[in-house]
């Protein structure tokens, strides 16, 4: 009995850590490999036991604890968290740190917010939000992104700006989103949820694309994917119809209504429905058909509904000023059959931005108040101070008058015809 016990049980003194004994009433206990491992930094054999040291070159690393950060004020909230302002008090520079929503999540780490970080580890690009680490708080549903501070998102600053942008400024906004589009597209990632308040600005006028909470990576031929994404107002068309196949050309349609709102210092197609927005969509650009459109017949929404027939295009009569290159560029980006919208890479060629009035550079773009970080008189509920977050809510439809030259419009078959015969990259 006392050769078993003693084959089983070895004393303290006799304990050897590489060994890996585990301590339990002064009596070391042969380990059990599938037993949690308690220290960090190390492994246990499932073959001899033993504990394994794990060189510091093959660590990912560790998270720090949000402790080391100081919340400084609330800035927005993203499509899957919120979004503070905070310090690094151990670095000493501000960052944006991004909560991870866990709310309604029962099995573990939301799979959007893995997506979000595995697809911010991999870019690198100047007009990308960079992810810089993940920290962690003492519960685990305390789970902070923390990224690159931008002072400012544009839905912000065109809630707040006494002057609109000038052209040559809205051109070097929208060359900076083509940039970052390019990246993204070349390595088949689909951000899904463009607009302006996921545009973010610095002090040096550098644009930068952030809230990655709905982008998904893509293959060829397209899977399905969920329907129900993007904002409404910078929804495609074959996403409000039904389509479940989704393409970089759904992020192109997004940077057609961020370049119009730009230009027009308004939303482009404020709906309030998805119905709304299809109406809003044919009153600017006519009824689709299966002549512009050879899948359009086959979209499952339009079982639902009749479509009124409008034959007309109005980007010319919307905008009256813009020259001949910056109405084709509109167009190439609105046009409905999704493989004949125009590329990210097709936009950058444009001659729109080889001509008058030219590009500013962006470290010539004004700089603005921190709108996101002034805190306003009103309270909510007696408990937080409200602040201007970007979020943008949704106006009542603009009023159109005449004034606006709508009176002028285009058959959509002559503007078909005539786009086709220009190179697409003008």
């Amino acid at each position: 009995m006392d050769s078993q016990k003693n084959f089983i049980l070895k004393t303290v003194s006799e304990k050897n850590e590489n060994q890996g004994y585990l301590l339990e009433n002064d009596i070391c206990i042969t380990p059990d490999p599938s037993a949690p491992i308690t220290r960090r930094g190390v492994l246990m054999s499932f073959l001899s036991g033993k504990i394994v040291e794990i060189p510091d070159e093959d660590l990912l690393g560790r998270c720090r604890f949000v402790s080391e950060f100081e919340k400084l004020n609330r800035i927005g909230e993203g499509t899957y968290g919120i979004v503070y302002r905070a310090k690094d008090t151990k670095n000493d520079i501000i960052v944006a740190l991004k909560k991870v929503r866990m709310e309604h999540e029962k099995d573990g780490f939301p799979i959007s917010g893995l997506r979000e970080i595995s697809i911010l580890l991999t870019c690198r690009h100047e007009n990308i939000v960079q992810l810089n680490e993940v920290v962690v708080g003492r519960s685990l549903e305390s789970i902070f992104l923390v990224m690159e501070y931008c002072e400012q998102d544009l839905a912000s600053l065109l809630d707040n700006m006494q002057q609109p942008f000038t052209e040559s400024q809205v051109k070097c906004i929208m060359l900076q989103v083509l940039n970052g589009l390019q990246y993204l597209h070349k390595h088949y990632i689909i951000h899904r949820d463009l607009k302006v308040s996921n545009l973010l600005m610095t002090d040096k006028g550098c644009v930068k694309i952030a809230d990655f909470g709905l982008a998904r990576t893509f293959s060829i031929p397209g899977k399905n994917m969920t329907p129900k994404v993007v904002t409404l107002w910078y929804r495609a068309p074959e996403i409000l119809f039904g389509s479940r196949t989704h393409t970089t050309a759904i992020d192109m349609w997004a940077v057609g209504c961020i370049l119009g709102e730009l230009l027009s210092h308004r939303p482009l197609l404020p709906g309030r429905t998805e119905v709304h927005q299809i109406e809003l969509i044919i009153d600017l650009l006519g009824t689709p058909s299966k002549e512009i459109w050879p899948e359009f017949p086959t979209l499952p929404a339009l079982k639902n509904f009749v479509l009124k027939k409008q034959p007309y295009n109005k980007i010319k009569s919307r905008f009256p000023w813009l020259t001949v290159a910056g109405l084709r560029l509109l167009n190439f980006l609105f046009m409905y059959d999704p493989m004949k919208r125009a590329t990210a890479e097709e936009c950058l060629k444009s001659t729109y931005f080889k001509e008058p009035p030219l590009p500013c550079d962006p470290e010539l773009m004004p700089t603005f108040p921190q709108h996101r970080n002034l805190k306003m008189g009103l309270k909510q509920n007696n408990n937080a101070s409200l602040t201007l977050g970007g979020s943008n809510p949704p106006p009542p439809p603009p009023s159109i008058s005449k004034s606006d030259g709508l009176e002028e419009t285009i058959p959509v078959s002559e503007l078909l015809t005539s786009l086709t015969k220009k190179a697409r990259h003008e």
